[in-house]
């Protein structure tokens, strides 16, 4: 009797707080304005952004400065006090690059919020809208996600899927199954989600360095609630539906060519040094797939930390992203827009897409070009260059194909570079190219034949 109580705790202990995750972080609800249907963590960081929208900036400018300070005394002087405690070590020990970023940063958003400075920093679409656009938006979501992601991840939800979705996952895109997830929270809620998550299992070894890779380059499409403000932004709104399906089915064909060419095929296949592997989703062949699955979960849930080590573990992932990653998005993500908006760099470079764009038949082949290739540096920018086309066919290619490159250095890039996932700046530039080659065609294809 007392075992059989024991198992039915057990299988709670997945079943609860996996559903509570689920429903969090992955499953559409009508809860958006005028019943939109988004996910519930969405609305939680929406809202929170919202009753904080008073005090965010000027708390971020203090943090960012104080991110700074901190390295400076960490990583020179090196005090005892802060040497000997592994959290302020990890948060303000950093290499002397990183440190000059985060001065960098520190020092954009000072000028940004006071209004002083040169205007290609402090300017609408530079500095100010990494400041009031991007920082809150992350700052939020890693704050809610710290404290509720373990809901998603700790608990056998990854087990269970995983188990059950890598006969598919693996032959298509050489993934194990858990990495459906990662993609369907990306899709349902935030792309940022996605990254969260692709680097936690990294770490804790259930992906390998390449297959991580692949996740991040892949797998992170940004939601249908931003595709929605592209869409209204580029005045396509009314063709949402095929707009989107064209989004997803040229994601999924780039999903499958990517992993198996460089740099991703490349790539080591080794686990995360201080992990090694711990993944085994194959069921035996005594077990169906299903009864494995649910075993695995259970076993996961039966390991969690205690609630107060999550919070502890939660709040420390939410002050690594506020204090080492918040500065480098001022930093790195401002000099980006700076170079998008006040040089003609991605002008000059967009010169031999344009021949290619006028034998496919896209008018106003010189404006599209420069707008299907901005977005490297912020995934706001070809919705905004492309709203002044008069084509509404280009229109389309150019949004539907910015929401395919899935790489924006502005936020998603520096992530990723200062994440422990082994990518450089230059594999993720040749992987947004290679990205634009598959998916390119593809757009024009569909819009051509089917919406045009």
């Amino acid at each position: 009797m007392i075992k059989d109580t024991i198992h039915t705790q057990q299988k709670l202990a997945f079943i609860i707080p996996s559903l509570i995750g689920a429903l969090l972080f992955l499953v559409p609800l009508p809860l958006g304005d005028n019943g939109q249907w988004t996910v519930a963590i969405a609305v939680l960081a929406s809202n929170l952004q919202t009753l904080t929208e008073g005090i965010i900036t000027p708390l971020l400018v203090a943090v960012l400065v104080l991110s700074s300070i901190g390295s400076l005394f960490g990583s020179f002087l090196k005090p005892s006090w802060m040497m000997n405690r592994p959290v302020l070590k990890g948060l303000f020990v950093i290499h002397p690059l990183w440190l000059i970023i985060r001065f960098l940063g520190a020092v954009f958003a000072v000028m940004t919020m006071i209004e002083t400075g040169p205007m290609v920093i402090i300017a609408e679409g530079t500095g100010q809208e990494v400041l009031y656009i991007l920082l809150p938006v992350l700052a939020v979501w890693s704050f809610v996600m710290g404290m509720l992601l373990p809901l998603l991840i700790e608990f056998g939800l990854m087990e269970w899927l995983g188990t059950i979705a890598q006969k598919i996952m693996r032959p298509l895109f050489r993934l194990p199954g858990r990495a459906a997830v990662d993609s369907m929270a990306s899709w349902m809620g935030n792309n940022m989600v996605s990254i969260l998550i692709t680097i936690n299992q990294y770490e804790s070894g259930y992906y390998t360095k390449r297959e991580s890779a692949i996740i991040v380059t892949n797998f992170t499409i940004t939601s249908i609630g931003f595709s929605l403000i592209v869409a209204a932004l580029l005045k396509i709104d009314t063709l949402f539906i095929p707009f989107y399906l064209t989004v997803l089915f040229a994601v999924f064909v780039a999903a499958i060519i990517c992993p198996r060419i460089p740099p991703l095929s490349r790539m080591s296949n080794n686990y995360y040094e201080a992990a090694g592997k711990q993944i085994e989703e194959q069921a035996p062949k005594d077990r169906s797939t299903f009864s494995w699955a649910f075993q695995k979960a259970v076993s996961k849930a039966s390991t969690v930390p205690s609630a107060s080590k999550l919070v502890q573990r939660g709040m420390y992932n939410a002050a690594d992203i506020w204090f080492g990653m918040l500065p480098l998005v001022m930093g790195i993500g401002t000099i980006a827009l700076i170079i998008a908006n006040f040089t003609p760099v991605f002008q000059w470079i967009s010169y031999p897409l344009i021949p290619v764009l006028q034998w496919m038949q896209i008018p106003e082949a010189h404006a599209a070009a420069p707008a299907l290739l901005i977005g490297f540096a912020d995934m706001f920018l070809p919705a905004i260059l492309g709203s002044n086309i008069e084509s509404e066919l280009t229109r389309f290619v150019v949004g539907a194909v910015s929401l395919t490159q899935l790489i924006y250095m502005s936020e998603i890039g520096v992530m990723l570079i200062r994440s422990s996932i082994p990518v450089n700046i230059s594999q993720l530039f040749l992987m947004f190219v290679i990205r634009t080659i598959i998916t390119l065609p593809i757009v024009v294809m569909i819009a051509h034949l089917f919406v045009f």
